[in-house]
């Protein structure tokens, strides 16, 4: 792939774990990102099964590791506040031995330095237009001259601008699961030290984490999506929806939300799922949340953002750059792994958040008798069972071997 000058829009996960495939196979590529800088910080996120082997194949494990959470557990409480269970944090996260849990801006940034001394990074940077040529890709943007491409790839989220240009409009992919969900980082006044709180009510679920007993928190809410569509960049409005959502509940609300107008990172949402037909259109093409969200409910996004890059990239460099067969490849060995992913996102949203008192009590009963159950391993390992499913659902291939590059490149 010396001759393949490929540009990559979005640099959180998929973009910057594409690029370095890429140049791996000796590419030349262009990361762009809307945002001034590096995205750092975030909210928690997992690498499970066979994401897990391809960090590993990344040379990056060891770095990952390094910089996981290390959570030791949490405790469920019932909307006034009082204990109701306590678990530790793999079966709070669904998690097998092995599997990672890390803040997103922390992957980033193992990625981003493995890549960045090689790789073009411009940042400030949006594409404004995307035109398909005989002789490539011609791209605007919004600082600088045009520049033509062989290829474009939109690893650009769920709200994926590289897709609307190229696909068309975001509703016509986007399917809102019904529930919104607002993050953003808080005073650490409960003195929690890699902890967890979750208070869950009808309609509406708090959680309250920190990964180290340091100044600050992550609040994280869910709740029943609006039914008044809003502009998802009116942040006062999204903060106006949430204070709204819950208003009138007890035990650290009140408290949480009093924090949220000075935090620097509000982070708004529904918890949506991408489906296409297809994930690519000529010689542009989609990857991540961009094609195939599977809603943060699924705890998969990132897993299928890492396998997905390795996979296309290696496709690519198996049909020697040739992105008519690479992307019928990359499309045929994902679909499969991705529909699990997503159903599983589907079947989670349900779970996520009581319908009714009576749900309520009833999920806070057995949290509070699971741990004296007698078959509670069995137990377990039902509810384990899809989820394991859906982080393995995909064979891994083994691509062409490693073209050396010109400079280095971690993991070589």
């Amino acid at each position: 792939m010396r001759q393949t000058n490929v540009l990559v829009v979005g640099a959180s996960i998929a973009g910057p774990a594409l690029a370095y495939w890429l140049r791996r196979y000796g590419a030349s590529v262009t990361v762009v990102e809307r945002a001034p800088a590096l995205r750092e910080g975030g909210y928690k996120v997992d690498v499970r099964g066979v994401a897990v082997d391809v960090v590993r194949r990344m040379g990056l494990l060891e770095e990952v590791r390094r910089r996981t959470t290390d959570m030791r557990g949490g405790t469920f409480l019932n909307g006034a506040g009082r204990v109701v269970a306590t678990l530790g944090a793999d079966v709070i996260g669904f998690r097998d031995p092995g599997d990672l849990e890390i803040f997103r801006g922390d992957l980033a940034r193992v990625l981003y330095d493995a890549t960045r001394e090689d790789v073009e990074y411009l940042f400030d940077t949006s594409v404004t237009r995307i035109e398909p040529r005989h002789d490539g890709v011609r791209v605007d943007f919004s600082r600088g001259e045009p520049r033509t491409f062989d290829l474009v790839v939109g690893a650009d989220g769920v709200h994926s601008l590289v897709r609307r240009l190229t696909f068309g409009p975001e509703e016509r992919f986007a399917h809102d699961l019904g529930l919104s969900v607002a993050i953003f980082t808080v005073p650490n006044h409960l003195d929690l030290d890699r902890w967890e709180l979750v208070s869950s009510g009808v309609g509406r679920v708090v959680n309250v984490y920190s990964v180290r007993q340091d100044a600050h928190a992550k609040a994280q809410f869910f709740f029943r999506t609006p039914e008044k569509p809003y502009d998802r960049r009116d942040v006062r409005r999204q903060q106006e929806i949430l204070v709204e959502a819950f208003a009138g509940q007890g035990w650290e609300v009140p408290a949480l939300l009093a924090a949220m107008p000075t935090s620097p990172d509000f982070y708004f949402d529904s918890l949506s799922q991408v489906r296409m037909p297809r994930w690519s259109s000529g010689p542009v093409v989609l990857l991540g949340d961009a094609a195939y969200c599977p809603s943060p409910a699924s705890g998969q996004g990132t897993s299928l953002a890492l396998v997905g890059a390795y996979v296309l990239a290696g496709e690519l460099a198996a049909a020697g750059g040739d992105h008519r067969v690479a992307f019928a490849r990359y499309e045929e060995e994902m679909r499969g792994f991705v529909e699990l992913n997503q159903k599983l996102g589907r079947d989670s949203v349900r779970q996520m958040v009581p319908g009714s008192r009576w749900e309520a009590s009833l999920r806070a009963l057995m949290l509070r008798v699971m741990p004296y159950l007698p078959g509670k391993d069995r137990v377990m390992e039902k509810v384990m069972k899809s989820m394991r499913e859906a982080a393995h659902g995909i064979t891994l291939r083994d691509y062409p071997a490693v073209v050396a590059s010109s400079t280095s490149v971690a993991g070589d």
